[in-house]
């Protein structure tokens, strides 16, 4: 069973030549770097190749749902605030029953589409995962009987299981997160700003910081996915082709899992660091909110309505804003992962013929 799936997904990769490089039916022509080397390598050099190759219809439909989620996800504020302003102005209680059923009507519908998108995400994450696999188990030539192995047992076991996990599952996201979170935001501050302009501009500020220290931070994040992935491929050679000596083994694999640990232990202290400075801004623009609303208020410049609407703006904002900069994270990160793993397979591909010198 294990290997009579790996044909069916092979089909699904592009082909390595064209119609010239294949030669006529029925004749056999060996690759251009010989019989252990394809032609072509199947997986894409940069993560965009990987995302359109292994399912562009399939993002095309999480864009729309994407869209269809950040539009509807704008309308339960209004209803907040109209609820909130009715209450205290003494509103009859069938319009504010009647405002309460549209709310919880919208909260079904946002559900199910939040659903429905999620699990047509996990879909589309398994299926390039599956598609990476089969396209790295090809390009290492692990489907060609009797070829010689290009790379060593450990390298090629923690490409194929461990390396193209994470990668592909990132497919799913890829386009749909950003254009879904980036909507909320852009919508959720835009009705703040119809509000009150003021108070939108107090909130859009206290957050403004994030912009700089994060991509700083992440970017010693990705340093360290890379020296960590590296370090791991050493010990699964180190592992295979363990050493006669016991001594000399158990000393390799203490050195190699300590880097990992302390590698590990730097992730550790920048996400959650960055995690915690991100909580903190977003209460300093609640308290900042509070103020401003609260002296509108009580001026009369304002209504209490429009103080929930904000405070219940920046909640949804905050979510949003900490998915996008996960989605950030998780995009510099997969780059990194992806970039190990194309320079790999790169050393598979035969070297191009230099171009002629012109006369």
């Amino acid at each position: 069973m294990r290997t009579s799936l790996w044909p069916v997904a092979l089909r699904l990769l592009p082909p390595t030549a064209g119609p010239k490089e294949r030669g006529t039916r029925g004749a056999a022509t060996a690759p251009p770097g010989g019989p252990d080397q394809p032609a072509t390598l199947a997986v894409p050099p940069k993560l965009s190749g990987l995302i359109f190759h292994s399912g562009w219809r399939e993002q095309i439909l999480l864009v729309l749902l994407s869209v269809a989620v950040f539009l509807v996800n704008i309308l339960p504020l209004e209803l907040q605030r109209r609820i909130v302003n009715d209450a205290t102005d003494g509103a009859d209680w069938r319009s504010i029953a009647w405002l309460a059923a549209f709310y919880a009507l919208l909260a079904l519908i946002l559900g199910l589409l939040k659903l429905g998108m999620n699990i047509y995400r996990g879909r589309t994450s398994e299926s390039a995962v599956r598609w990476l696999r089969a396209a790295i188990l090809g390009d290492i030539g692990h489907f060609r009987h009797g070829a010689r192995r290009p790379l060593p047992p450990g390298v090629e076991v923690s490409l194929v299981l461990s390396e193209a996990e994470p990668i592909g599952s990132f497919v799913g996201v890829s386009i749909s997160e950003p254009l879904l979170q980036g909507g909320i935001l852009l919508s959720v501050f835009g009705y703040l700003t119809y509000l009150n302009p003021l108070m939108a501009i107090v909130a859009v500020a206290v957050f403004s910081p994030q912009i700089i220290f994060v991509p700083l931070m992440q970017n010693a994040i990705n340093r360290r996915v890379g020296q960590r992935i590296a370090t791991l491929r050493t010990l699964s050679i180190e592992i295979i082709d363990a050493p006669v000596d016991a001594r000399q083994a158990e000393r390799l694999y203490d050195r190699e899992i300590g880097a990992v640990f302390a590698l590990n232990m730097g992730i550790f202290k920048l996400k959650y660091s960055m995690n915690f400075a991100m909580n903190l801004f977003h209460h300093l623009g609640v308290a900042a909110v509070l103020g401003v609303g609260g002296y509108f208020v009580s001026r009369g410049e304002t209504e209490i309505g429009t103080v929930v609407a904000f405070i219940s703006g920046l909640a949804q904002v905050n979510a949003p804003w900490g998915d996008l900069v996960n989605w950030y994270r998780e995009l510099r990160v997969t780059q990194t992962k992806n970039g190990l793993i194309t320079q790999v397979l790169a050393t598979l591909a035969p070297p191009r013929p230099a171009a002629p010198i012109p006369d």
